[in-house]
């Protein structure tokens, strides 16, 4: 692969984590399934990549996976804590968890990015609170060995 060019998308929404697998019964036969809610945001997930993508091949190498997810200021909130949070002061720690939201992104760029997220080798990620809520997603191309 010659294309070090980064990929960047934006996943729109409150932040989503991937859900834990359930068990359900086809017949006599316990099935693992993904939630529905899962599937559907890993579906968001990789519309926003393929859009991003515009036709590139998927990388082959390694890759630095950045995000930058954005959390919906809570109607609750005072006024005072809302400029707060939103001037970077107050922090988001909430559900969902930030492994959870980079599984979802990782498995939703399966097949559309990279060939499988393995290739995920560095991250950096920051939550904040935001007018607009959304996870950015950046991901860069590495050389091998570098």
């Amino acid at each position: 692969m010659s294309d070090f060019r980064p990929i960047v998308f934006t996943v729109p929404g409150e932040p989503q984590g991937k859900g834990r697998p359930r068990i359900g019964r086809v017949g006599s036969h316990a099935r693992m399934f993904t939630p529905a809610k899962t599937v559907a945001y890993e579906g968001l997930v990789a519309l926003a990549a393929q859009e991003a993508m515009q036709g590139r091949d998927m990388i082959t190498g390694p890759v630095l996976i950045e995000l930058h997810i954005l959390h919906g200021v809570p109607q609750s909130m005072s006024k005072k804590r809302k400029v707060q949070a939103l001037a970077g002061e107050l922090l988001p720690m909430k559900k969902p968890d930030t492994d959870n939201v980079l599984k979802a992104i990782c498995d939703g760029c399966n097949g559309v990015v990279w060939k499988d997220d393995v290739q995920a080798t560095d991250g950096v990620f920051r939550r904040r609170y935001s007018e607009t809520p959304g996870v950015r997603v950046r991901i860069v191309p590495l050389m091998e060995g570098a």
